[in-house]
């Protein structure tokens, strides 16, 4: 999905043209979404939750960090070679693709995870700074990256379905996996609740899965068409 041209370097409809602010905004970005990582894997302390890399949300997150570094060394690049005007990502439609996946972060625990918490007790407590880090900043930091730095008018109609590949890539290895009797953590087969085949059985998880994907889908559509008014305002 690459649609970079020597016409992405030139002001493009629907953008700030301003590769300084970009560059500002994309190290902050890239600085809290790290921090989100850090701290939901424990990687920097003596007992890291390895596990947590087989959770969509993590792994989502991190296709995240590394899409901003690559938004980083891109703006950097077009500042030495063309100057602070202009717009500067790999791939409008990259983009677009990247920031649906970690939507469907935000909507699965803003829609499932947080109100099953309330309903079932424990002692998860959502909403707390790591989960709001992972959850909904990482989310609205891609999402701004893309209202703001980002080249209008380049999805396609056809973009959303792709989008989907990655969220139902990891779907399929979650059921094959948990499947096959893998812990996601102890004594638990499934990463998710709406994916627990033996409480809500099969027809559940099925019905799950049709519900998220028509609300995917509709985002999907709803970003393209934001899109393409954008484009044609910035005309």
């Amino acid at each position: 999905m690459d649609d970079h041209s020597p016409a992405q370097q030139r002001p493009a409809p629907g953008a700030f043209a301003a590769r300084t602010a970009a560059l500002a905004y994309r190290l902050v970005a890239f600085a809290l979404i790290a921090t989100g990582l850090v701290r939901i894997t424990g990687i920097l302390t003596p007992t890291p939750t390895w596990n947590a890399l087989l959770y969509y949300t993590v792994l989502s997150n991190l296709l995240c960090l590394v899409w901003t570094a690559l938004l980083i060394v891109r703006t950097i690049r077009d500042l030495r070679a063309d100057g602070p005007r202009g717009c500067s990502t790999p791939s409008a439609r990259w983009s677009g693709a990247v920031m649906m996946a970690i939507t469907v972060t935000m909507i699965v625990y803003l829609v499932v995870l947080v109100p099953s918490a309330f309903v079932q007790g424990g002692d998860y407590v959502p909403f707390s700074l790591t989960d709001n880090l992972i959850h909904v900043v990482t989310p609205c930091l891609l999402i701004a990256d893309w209202l703001l730095f980002v080249p209008k008018g380049r999805l396609r109609w056809t973009d959303p379905l792709r989008w989907t590949l990655i969220p139902y890539a990891y779907l399929a290895f979650a059921l094959v996996y948990g499947g096959l009797g893998g812990e996601f953590s102890p004594g638990k087969t499934y990463a998710y609740p709406f994916l627990d085949v033996d409480t809500i059985g099969v027809g559940g998880v099925a019905g799950w899965i049709l519900v998220l994907s028509v609300a995917l889908l509709a985002v999907g559509y709803l970003y393209v068409v934001v899109d393409r008014l954008l484009a044609r305002i910035g005309r």
